[in-house]
């Protein structure tokens, strides 16, 4: 059932792409009125099927490569609706919703059967790492989305292009925005992420730092990050420059979540 529902998610995803991309050329409300509903339609199957498999596995399921991608999937698409309560930006579904439809995708081909995880690893502190390591990840998802909007909208300025589909892109200060206050709540959650993850590992293993990669990635994901904060507060940067290492950082991310997980990596690798 759950693997239905996900696929069900992943068709009315494809759907949004289509309407997300119908909504610039057309430039009308309806397209982005049946996006929000083709996309709150997916989120619901999509939770749906995480909520299944983790009343099969007895916790929040992240113990695949398919889980995780779901997850992270239904959190980035669920916080791209919040934007979109709040101030109508279209242009960042062209990006957003096509990166959910693909995670999702993913996770329906990829979907296996449900591997519990280990007992030492069950913990109290399992939902609350997961979740604000996951909500970083997709806010730092969607502040990639705005830079590479930016770097779109920085190009067709200086060519001179008024005109088309992308003329419904908002502007480089907008972008420039959403991009700075995504990368300081991103920060804030992996933080959280960082600090309870080591204390759960403490606590499964009695290290507070065990050396694994997909820790060593997450610290260099914020270091990063930190630096373009910093420069962002202090020196001012901005545009392309910040845009391009905010694009970076997220490589960074999705480099981490492919490689640690498919080559079994550490401790998360081998959690997998």
């Amino acid at each position: 059932m759950e693997i239905v529902l996900l696929r069900g998610a992943a068709g009315l995803y494809l759907a949004a792409t289509v309407a997300v991309l119908a909504g610039l050329v057309v430039r009308r409300e309806l397209p982005a009125r049946a996006l929000v509903w083709l996309l709150g339609g997916g989120l619901l199957l999509q939770a749906s099927s995480i909520a299944i498999r983790a009343s099969r596995v007895g916790s929040l399921p992240v113990a695949t490569l398919a889980e995780a991608l779901s997850l992270l999937a239904a959190l980035l698409v669920g916080l791209f609706l919040a934007i979109q309560l709040r101030a109508s930006l279209l242009a960042l579904g062209a990006v957003v919703v096509p990166t959910a439809f693909g995670l999702t995708l993913a996770a329906s081909v990829l979907k296996g059967g449900a591997q519990p995880l280990p007992p030492v690893l069950r913990s109290v502190w399992l939902p609350v790492h997961v979740l604000f390591a996951f909500l970083g990840d997709a806010v730092f998802a969607l502040a990639c989305s705005a830079s590479v909007l930016y770097l779109v909208q920085e190009r067709r300025l200086k060519s001179h292009r008024g005109r088309g589909a992308l003329g419904r892109l908002p502007s480089l200060e907008t972008l420039d925005r959403l991009s700075a206050t995504c990368l300081t709540w991103g920060l804030v959650l992996l933080t959280i992420g960082i600090v309870t993850g080591i204390v759960w590992a403490h606590e499964a293993w009695g290290r507070f730092w065990i050396g694994d990669p997909k820790l060593v990635f997450s610290m260099l994901v914020w270091a990063l990050y930190m630096v373009l904060l910093q420069g962002r507060i202090t020196a001012g940067w901005r545009g392309r420059w910040a845009a391009q290492l905010t694009i970076a950082g997220f490589a960074v991310i999705v480099a981490s979540l492919l490689g640690v997980n498919l080559l079994g990596l550490g401790m998360h690798g081998r959690a997998y």
